[in-house]
Order: C-alpha cells, then sequence, then structure tokens
C-alpha cells in the first residue's frame, strides 16, 4: 500500500537520465533502491540479461526518448498500448514501463533470493514489443490534479460513513506510519519533473494509502462480508484516480518532450 511502484522508480530515474540530470550509474542505483540486483532480459542485441545501467544505454542507443508507467488491473488496462500478450504479462504484474520511441516495454518479475532470515529481492524485467499507441486512460496532469482533489473529498465522505476515518488505534497507526514515511525526505520523483508532478504523486500515494487502509477489515466498522463488499465499493472509483494519478505524474516527463518536440 505504501511502496512505490518499482515501475515509476524506473520510469522517473530513466527519464532524468535522458535528460541529462543523472549519471547512468545514479540512475540504475536510485532504481534498484532497497532491492538486491535489477536485470532485464530480451532487449534486442543483447544475448542475455544485462544490469540496468547497460540496459539504459542499449534503449536510448534503439530510439528510446522516455520512460512512461503502466498501472493496470483487471479491467482497466491503465497506460498500456497493446498487444494483448504484453498487456496479459503487465496486468499479472500490476505494473509496467513503456519505451517511447523504441516501440518496447518491461514488465518486472520478483524474485527473492538469499538465505533464509536474510532474503533479499531480485527484479528481472522482461523486455517485449508494443504497439506504438496512445496509453489507455491516461489523463494529463491538470486533469489528475482535480479529479484528485475530488477523490480526497469523496474518500473522506466514504470513510465516515463507514465508521473508519480515524477510527481505531490500528486505522491510526498505519496513517501515521504512512505519514512518517512521507516526511522522512524521500524524493517523490527524480530530478528534471516539474514540481507540479511531484505534488500530484505526493497526494495520489496518499490517496491510495488512505484507500488501502480502508479496505482491510480491522479498520472501522463493518466486518461483514456485505459490509466490506459495500466498503470496496465505494472507494474503488477513488482507487482508480488515484492509479490515473500516479500515471500522469510519472509520465509527466515524456508528454513533456513529446510537446517540445511535436
Amino acid at each position: 500500500m505504501l511502496e512505490e511502484p518499482r515501475s515509476g522508480r524506473l520510469a522517473a530515474w530513466g527519464n532524468a537520465l535522458y535528460a541529462g540530470a543523472v549519471s547512468p550509474d545514479e540512475a540504475a542505483l536510485e532504481t534498484v533502491a532497497d532491492d538486491a540486483v535489477h536485470r532485464v532480459r530480451g532487449l534486442p542485441g543483447e544475448e542475455g540479461p544485462v544490469g540496468l545501467t547497460l540496459a539504459l544505454g542499449r534503449l536510448r542507443s534503439l530510439g528510446a526518448t522516455g520512460l512512461r508507467v503502466a498501472l493496470p488491473v483487471p479491467g482497466h488496462p491503465l497506460g498500456l498500448t497493446g498487444p494483448p500478450d504484453f498487456n496479459s504479462r503487465a496486468l499479472e504484474a500490476g505494473e509496467a514501463v513503456i519505451v517511447c520511441g523504441a516501440r518496447l516495454g518491461l514488465v518486472p518479475r520478483i524474485e527473492s533470493a538469499g538465505p533464509e532470515g536474510g532474503r533479499r529481492v531480485e527484479v528481472r524485467w522482461e523486455c517485449a514489443e508494443v504497439r506504438e499507441a496512445p496509453p489507455a486512460d491516461v489523463p494529463s496532469l491538470g486533469e489528475a490534479e482535480r479529479e484528485l482533489a475530488d477523490a480526497l473529498r469523496d474518500a473522506t465522505t466514504a470513510l465516515t460513513r463507514l465508521d473508519v476515518a480515524g477510527s481505531g488505534p490500528v486505522a491510526r497507526a498505519a496513517l501515521e506510519a504512512y505519514q512518517a514515511r512521507a516526511e522522512a525526505g524521500r524524493q517523490l520523483l527524480a530530478p528534471g519533473y516539474p514540481p507540479r508532478a511531484v505534488r500530484v504523486l505526493e497526494l495520489a500515494q496518499r490517496v491510495a494509502a488512505v484507500v488501502a487502509i480502508a479496505r482491510e477489515p480491522e479498520h472501522g466498522g463493518a466486518v461483514s462480508a456485505s459490509e466490506m463488499a459495500a466498503r470496496g465499493e465505494l472507494l474503488r472509483p477513488v482507487e482508480r484516480v488515484a492509479r490515473r494519478a500516479q500515471v500522469a505524474a510519472y509520465n509527466a516527463y515524456a508528454e513533456e518532450w513529446e510537446r517540445r518536440n511535436s
């Protein structure tokens, strides 16, 4: 619920690299973050898996001008362009990166490595061809910001109605944990992104966190299956808006590049 999607980190820092704002090594290091290692498999011209530094450079040589994020869920192929096989893999992972200018996409596969008690995450990005088409259902930053304002109000109303907003020690602790992390100086986006994108992403993540907390049965008064279903029905449109806004924020660099070069 509070984790940044790996596709978001890769797109943000890859875009910063392509903008000349960071070095290849810094882009790779920031993308990997707390994971053990990231490798990319299936890159044209490469026989086996390669590290992120080499992969980002290789993508640029293949024509990459920017990276976009997709955060699809069943019934909502947010950010995807096809073909169906790639969309299916992205849907299974819940995320993907679309490489602008190269007609390629990357889907992460998460694996654990290391001894019990000290296991770390390894990420294998699978590269495949994608269609060159407008991404599905991605709003502009301005549209996303307006939608978020309404969504935050709707979320507050829904949570109050469901006896969730601020109720119960577990819900309060979860919200406080999110707030502490948000204030810990973490960098939401890489250098080169407009302040509006940072603002939209922060608000989108806050809304998504509230929705995720509200979905937990121990938060608030809803206890029966029917009450939990009603809660989910009320929160689903809010969660959809938050995902759309996150994608709009991560994709702001690619959108701006296309505007300048159209």
